[in-house]
Parts: structure tokens; C-alpha cells; sequence
């Protein structure tokens, strides 16, 4: 079997001048040509939640308001998973190539999470043009753009 691990290539920082996602020195020259694309995927690390009693959890109780009253980890966004990878995207308002430092308009991670991987946006390979999701949360925003305004608050029960 092949050896399989992660390493993070930077961290994400959260402070009064905003969100960062700042890359390790030694990743710095991978962000070549990523200025043009005006959003990021970031796959991050919920290190929070990597405990073995989080990472043994497969069902979700109440996550959703509407939504059945349990559902499989795979069918949701939750944290606690066998492998608690995250992915969000992030529209980059600031790129510094040479310090290795992207400042973005928002991110659902904490502080000083790990982050695993980067990949510039395309609509081409991310964007479903007409997704299907399940009737209780069809009412749920239909870009990240919405998403900003939506009262997330009515809908999670986390």
C-alpha cells in the first residue's frame, strides 16, 4: 500500500486588517500567474475536530433546520468526518507574489488553520450550472455572492 499523508502548505490568518492565506516560504514561487483568477479553492485542515471521537463520527443529528433528523457525514458540510478536510472558496482581493500572502473577502476557517492545497477558480471545472440538492435546503442561496447576505442563522443548528 502507498504511503499516504498531507503537509500543510500554510496557514490561514484571521485579524483586524482581515483574512490571509499565508503560503510557507518554501511554497512562495507555486503562486506564479495566479493573479487574473478573481476566486481561490482552499482546501484546509478542521483542526479542531482531528479527534479520534470526531474522526469515528458517520451521522449527523439535527446540522440542518428543515433537513431530515439524521444524515451521513457525506451528506454534509460538517467538520466531524473520518478525515476532517474542508474546502471553501474565497475571492481574492489581494495577491503578494512575492511574500507569499493572499488577503480574501471571506473564509468559514478559524485562525491558524492548516491549509492543505490551493487552486485557482474556473467556472469550466467548479461551477455546476444547474446543481440539484434536496427539497429542504433548495432555498438555500445559489452563488457565494447570495450566500454573503443569506441568514445562515435560520438554517444551522451548529
Amino acid at each position: 500500500m502507498t504511503q499516504f499523508y498531507v503537509k500543510p502548505i500554510g496557514k490561514i490568518r484571521i485579524c483586524d486588517e482581515g483574512m490571509f492565506v499565508d503560503v510557507d516560504k518554501q511554497y512562495i514561487q507555486a503562486l506564479k500567474e495566479l493573479k487574473g483568477f478573481s476566486h481561490l479553492v482552499v482546501l484546509w485542515w478542521f483542526t479542531e475536530c482531528d479527534t479520534e471521537k470526531s474522526r469515528s463520527i458517520l451521522e449527523i443529528k439535527n446540522p440542518y433546520k428543515n433537513a431530515p433528523a439524521v444524515m451521513g457525514t457525506f451528506a454534509t458540510r460538517s467538520p466531524e468526518r473520518p478525515n476532517p478536510v474542508a474546502i471553501s472558496t474565497a475571492e481574492i482581493l489581494y495577491l503578494d507574489e512575492v511574500k507569499g500572502v493572499i488577503q480574501i473577502a471571506y473564509i468559514d476557517a478559524n485562525d491558524g488553520s492548516p491549509i492543505i492545497d490551493l487552486k485557482p477558480y474556473t467556472p469550466s471545472l467548479d461551477r455546476v450550472q444547474m446543481p440539484g440538492v434536496p427539497a429542504w435546503c433548495s432555498h438555500w442561496p445559489k452563488s457565494l455572492e447570495e450566500s454573503g447576505k443569506f441568514d445562515w442563522e435560520n438554517e444551522l443548528n451548529f
